[in-house]
């Protein structure tokens, strides 16, 4: 609509005419873009982008709708003859519009019961995602096709705590078949936003760092518990990351653009004369035949590289390599993308969490030292005045962070800790939660609302319990706070945690598989939680590399000397002591703690209990 309507000088007459024209970035302003979508919603019984939503003078929507062609078809009335239509309702029957407003604002406001959720919800999600996947492809439901990263983090923690090899198999046939397809860039690493078909084949080529930034965490996550070929994945698209979206202050950029030269996947496609060229006739042919790029091609005539229904031996998997090494410098050389040089603080969180999870599965102190860095970006550059900010571009900060924001830093800042153990980021994440309580508790209800107390441009404050491209803010708090709970001890952060689920409980109800990140605070309530409490000493080191580098439902806190500020971040470590000079660990499990042990073997014999 962009290119057909938006800049068309008859379109822009009429709109210049009749409306005040408002183009609203919903990377800049999701909680804008969340409500009047709900809107849309309300309206159609269906959304998505673009949205052209049509507002009284209280910015209440009385019509909305995604794409609509400039001028009429066969399928429906465009744009010019909607505009129109408006202009004349809104001239002769402006009441029915206003009307038609409220009624929408009513439905908007209405406000759920709260609940403990169902005894079997986490079961009854896991087998409506059983019926809903995709056993050929991998993946849920058909084409177009989204990751899902909701689901995906449930099946590893489902897998992990219930041992479900079906769980297991849906996990891994997924993160395969992703991987395997043109959804993945396999000459440049990172992924494509989503797949038009049900085989992951042909991308839109918008590469998300949203998305990104999950996928290395999920693959990471799937390193420890799958095996090490997903590590390599997850490195390969850290390395798309670092190379192409990570700002020389240290925050990473939001995407890039689908098109080159104003054709959608131009930078990525080949054909088998482009291959020849650059890799020579003998490795060419035999990276074509791997590759499947045709003659024909399998988009637009031209041929997206992948790896659909084909596995890299290991002895293939280095001559893959520096081919795409080689590809990479050819197609550098073309017209890229545009960059959206944004830096979003809710991106952000993403990337500091999932480089400390890869990190620390990796053993990459590389990596954590950029999520280190990217940390420090933030909380240097988004935070003014005391309140967290949204937005960083050439230099200057600006709008105030929703709580999708705040859920985000706030687990990059808490995995950030459980690699480094450094008390700063903790000590960073319990002051933000307590600030977040303060600017988005709903204090009758439970929950956090999406805008802040004082950000009233929008006509009603809504809260965001169910996932979409991004995990929901409520479910990611969730899951933030039972882990604070566990290294501060802090009964005050899992009652809130609680509220969140309760408040959520309907909607888990009717929903429950497009609730997954709640769920995954729910099996986190459910296995109880491991802690362990590391005492500084001789042996030090050895004892915090002994730690899990992923276990879903464990956390780990650090005492002694150099380590004085967790006493008043978490006074009960006061209690913990060495082994005659010697380093501690203790392992505790609801509210009990094992004798201390010294030695990486013990401490591993404790983690195996059940």
């Amino acid at each position: 609509m962009e290119r057909e309507s938006f800049e068309d000088e008859e379109v822009a007459r009429l709109l210049n005419k009749n409306f005040i024209s408002i183009k609203v970035d919903r990377e800049e302003r999701p909680d804008v873009d969340s409500f009047y979508m709900d809107a849309c919603v309300a309206l159609n019984n269906s959304g998505g982008w673009p949205l052209s939503c049509f507002l009284d003078h209280d910015k209440r929507p009385f019509f909305a709708g995604t794409y609509f062609p400039k001028n009429d078809s066969p399928y429906g009335a465009g744009f010019m003859t909607i505009l129109k239509r408006i202009s004349k309702l809104w001239e002769n029957n402006r009441r029915e519009l206003l009307n038609l407003s409220e009624s929408i604002i009513r439905h908007l406001d209405q406000k759920g019961e709260s609940n403990d959720p169902p005894a079997d919800v986490t079961s009854s999600a896991f087998r409506s995602l059983l019926a809903r996947f995709d056993a050929k492809f991998g993946g849920f439901g058909g084409a177009p096709k989204f990751p899902s990263f909701g689901n995906l983090l449930f099946l590893s923690r489902y897998y992990f705590l219930k041992k479900s090899q079906s769980a297991k198999e849906m996990l891994k046939k997924t993160l395969d078949s992703m991987y395997q397809g043109g959804i993945y860039d396999h000459i440049g690493g990172g992924f494509c936003r989503y797949s038009t078909d049900e085989k992951w084949l042909v991308p839109h080529f918008e590469k998300m760092m949203t998305d990104n930034a999950l996928h290395i965490l999920i693959y990471s996550e799937a390193a420890a518990i799958l095996g090490s070929e997903y590590g390599d994945i997850s490195r390969h698209i850290t390395e798309f990351c670092i190379r192409e979206m990570l700002d020389s202050k240290g925050g990473f950029y939001t995407a890039t653009d689908a098109d080159s030269e104003g054709v959608e996947g131009k930078f990525y496609v080949f054909t088998p004369d482009e291959i020849i060229e650059v890799l020579g006739d003998k490795d060419g042919q035999r990276y074509c035949q791997m590759y499947d790029i045709t003659p024909g091609g399998n988009f637009e005539g031209k041929s997206i590289p992948n790896l659909i229904g084909r596995d890299l031996d290991e002895n293939v998997v280095s001559f893959a390599k520096e081919c795409n090494k080689k590809l990479l410098q050819y197609r550098n050389l073309r017209v890229p993308p545009f960059l959206d040089d944004k830096i979003l603080v809710s991106i952000n969180g993403l990337m500091i969490a999932a480089l400390s999870v890869q990190g620390r599965v990796l053993k990459d102190e590389s990596i954590v030292k950029t999520a280190e860095n990217c940390a420090q970006f933030v909380i240097s550059s988004l935070i003014k005045n005391g309140r967290l900010l949204a937005r960083f571009r050439n230099g200057e900060a600006g709008i105030a962070a929703n709580s999708d924001d705040y859920a985000c830093f706030i687990w990059g800042l808490i995995e950030l800790y459980q690699t480094t153990l450094n008390p700063k980021w903790l000590k960073t994440a319990t002051q933000l939660t307590e600030d977040m309580h303060n600017l988005f508790w709903d204090h009758e209800s439970g929950g956090y609302y999406f805008a802040s107390m004082d950000m009233d441009e929008l006509p009603i404050r809504q809260k965001n319990f169910i996932d979409g491209a991004l995990p929901s803010g409520n479910g990611i708090m969730a899951m933030n706070l039972i882990k604070l709970s566990r290294i501060c001890a802090e009964a005050k952060y899992e009652e809130k945690a609680r509220a969140i689920i309760r408040c959520a409980a309907e909607v888990m109800e009717a929903y429950p598989a497009a609730n997954s990140t709640m769920l995954c605070a729910l099996l986190y309530l459910e296995d109880g939680g491991t802690e362990i409490v590391l005492v500084n000493g001789r042996d030090f080191g050895e004892l915090k590399d002994a730690l899990p580098p992923f276990r879903p439902f464990t956390v780990a806190a650090v005492c002694g000397k150099g380590f004085e500020e967790m006493q008043s971040l978490a006074p009960y470590l006061r209690e913990y002591r060495q082994i005659d000079g010697r380093a501690a660990a203790y392992v505790c499990r609801k509210g009990s703690c094992s004798s201390p042990v010294t030695t990486t073997p013990e401490l591993e014999e404790q983690l195996s209990k059940p």
